[in-house]
């Protein structure tokens, strides 16, 4: 089973609807957090280690991740999703653009 990490910056909408939409999922293990010092669950070494695949929403978090992050950053496969922080969390939008950059990853 593969561990995702999913990153947003405030772990408010983005991060955690991915973690809900894979929460159940027989094939990955999830948890999410945020890169943002206001967020609701903040990033950490610990996660960074735990994690088989990091998934961030975007290339500013990957850039972020790099800078506070420097004696992990090596270790870290990361991937970018390219998801705006224009959405809710659950928006069935959000959802489905989840869904669409995630599943290639695990096929």
């Amino acid at each position: 089973m593969i561990k995702f990490l999913f990153l947003c910056s405030r772990n408010h909408w983005r991060s955690p609807t991915a973690e809900a939409v894979y929460q159940n999922d027989p094939r990955v293990e999830v948890r999410s957090a945020g890169l943002s010092a206001s967020a609701r669950r903040r990033v950490s070494e610990k996660l960074l280690r735990w994690a088989d695949l990091v998934l961030v929403m975007e290339a500013a978090h990957k850039k972020k991740l790099r800078e506070d992050f420097p004696q992990v950053i090596h270790d870290l496969r990361i991937e970018v999703l390219d998801i705006p922080d224009d959405y809710e969390f659950m928006d069935p939008a959000l959802v489905e653009l989840i869904k669409t950059s995630v599943e290639p990853l695990l096929a």
